[in-house]
């Protein structure tokens, strides 16, 4: 039996995905109507190992958003480790 705590992290997750898609969407449509050009940049994060992807300056900020989140992730370890 599913807690009221677990559906709502369920239900929220959902919503932040169709919303993450949707804002991809309509990005992919204004640059393809504008024809301006195009940056982008991402990290996926597997475990504590990031691969970084994308171009210009987004890819500058993704690196640096993977180092952040590596050494959360490894400081978040430790900690939970100890206790």
């Amino acid at each position: 039996m599913r807690t009221m705590r677990g559906d709502i992290l369920i239900l929220t997750g959902t919503g932040l995905v169709v919303i993450g898609f949707l804002l991809i969407f309509i990005g992919a449509l204004i640059s393809s109507l504008g024809g301006g050009e195009v940056e982008g940049g991402g990290v996926i994060m597997i475990g504590p190992i990031p691969i970084v992807f994308g171009s210009g300056r987004a890819a500058t900020l993704a690196m640096i958003l993977a180092v952040i989140l590596m050494v959360l992730w490894i400081l978040g370890f430790l900690l939970t480790r100890r206790g």
